[in-house]
């Protein structure tokens, strides 16, 4: 276990330093090669819930050991051994031993009193901390205080509701290929094999009862289902898509959205990204589903280095944001992110869907897209774009709040005259 423990903790020290964790746990993974599969599953979840309940177990390990820690790698040891002890069923005394064996490696294991002391303080005090970190804001959020203002500002009769669902696990949502199977008949496959799962819509969105490896979903390999979530669906539908239009997907990776598009009519299609290694992923989702399009790696916002001077019937500008309306299947987000990020954001996704609105012919339409629930990125940044933008009116716009059926994204359908 304590192998478990420490590629966990480490994985929060690259958190700490600014790395995702999608990166931090592959990096963690490489490194615990000779973990077993169960072992692999219980470092995900080790590292995802830390993560989620981070702000309680900091608030835990604060009343235990009040002054700063000597070692930085010492207090990540101690809030995975803290997770552990509330939030996985392993043995109480397993998890303290092992996180004391971890801690024999920092500074020649002078420090195995204190995580001894530290941790069993903590499981005599349990109730008592529990009850604690519960009228604690911050602690009971599982958020920075700073987000929770936000949130609270914007969306003021349902901020709780919305940082409750961060917290919680995101449901496994497929798509269905409509060029291959429908949601009854797929529905009707899942039935056989004992899968429950019920219909979001009647084209192509389904939600599983239980999330499962998609090795195991009948049809995967051959592109007749995909993972995608039900907000994100929706972009395809908003575009009024039609056979032979002329369609770009500005922002690309990794490749649901353009895949769900070609799925519902028959494009030329471009899908353009600036990371030519993500780019490879939207190529392998094509292949998997058995779709084409055209792929180009470069920045949506430098047109003159890609585009052909041919205008757009359609573009779907998913434009780089907070990514505040995906927290639950990235929970490193909120820590992430700083209250200074969100000007630098706006004046970001303002150029690139200005250039984005020259490349749109006349007649055509421009979902403007992000997975976020903040206004500055959202409803503020249409009100900006319609006034600089006299040929331009918006058709519909949405903000998704994270719920049971989908996490956070906000839509604005804009139209050229």
């Amino acid at each position: 276990m304590h192998r478990i423990q420490q590629l966990a903790a480490d994985v929060l020290g690259q958190v700490e330093s600014g790395h995702t964790l999608t990166e931090a746990l592959a990096q963690a993974q490489r490194q615990g090669s000779e973990l077993t599969p169960p072992e692999r599953a219980a470092l995900q979840d080790i590292c995802y819930g830390s993560l989620r309940q981070l702000a309680r177990l900091r608030f835990w390990l604060r009343r235990l050991v009040p002054k700063a820690l000597p070692e930085p790698q010492l207090e990540r040891v101690l809030l995975v051994a803290l997770y552990q002890l509330v939030y996985t069923r392993a043995a109480d005394y397993a998890i303290v031993n092992e996180a004391v064996k971890l801690s024999e490696r920092l500074a020649r294991g002078k420090f195995k009193a204190l995580v001894n002391g530290v941790l069993r303080n903590f499981l005599r005090q349990r109730e008592e901390m529990l009850r604690l970190a519960d009228k604690d804001l911050e602690a009971a959020t599982n958020h920075p205080r700073w987000w929770i203002k936000a949130v609270q500002q914007a969306y003021p009769q349902q901020w709780s509701s919305i940082l409750e669902w961060n917290n919680s696990h995101p449901p496994m949502t497929l798509r269905i290929n409509a060029r291959k199977s429908t949601v009854a008949g797929y529905l009707a496959q899942l039935e056989a094999l004992g899968m429950a799962a019920s219909a979001l819509d009647e084209i192509c969105g389904i939600q599983l009862e239980k999330p499962v490896n998609v090795r195991e979903l009948p049809g995967f390999a051959e592109g007749v289902v995909s993972v995608q979530d039900w907000g994100a669906q929706q972009a395809a539908a908003l575009l009024d898509l039609q056979p032979g239009l002329r369609v770009l997907d500005a922002c690309a990776a990794p490749g649901g959205k353009t895949c769900h598009m070609l799925e519902l009519a028959d494009l030329q299609l471009t899908a353009l990204d600036i990371d030519a290694q993500r780019l490879q992923r939207v190529a392998d989702n094509l292949q998997r589903c058995g779709l084409s399009a055209k792929l180009q790696a470069a920045d949506a916002g430098q047109s003159g280095d890609w585009w052909d001077g041919q205008p757009f019937d359609r573009i779907l500008a998913d434009v780089p944001c907070s990514a505040s309306g995906v927290v639950r299947r990235h929970p490193d987000i909120k820590w992430l992110r700083r209250p200074g990020d969100f000007a630098a954001l706006a004046r970001q996704q303002a150029v690139m869907v200005d250039t984005l609105w020259g490349l749109l012919a006349s007649g055509g339409k421009m979902l403007y897209a992000t997975c976020s629930i903040f206004p500055e990125e959202n409803q503020q940044q249409l009100a900006a774009f319609l006034a600089r933008h006299s040929d331009a009116e918006c058709l519909n716009q949405q903000q998704l709040l994270p719920c049971e059926r989908h996490d956070g994204f906000y839509y604005a359908l804009l139209a050229k005259h």
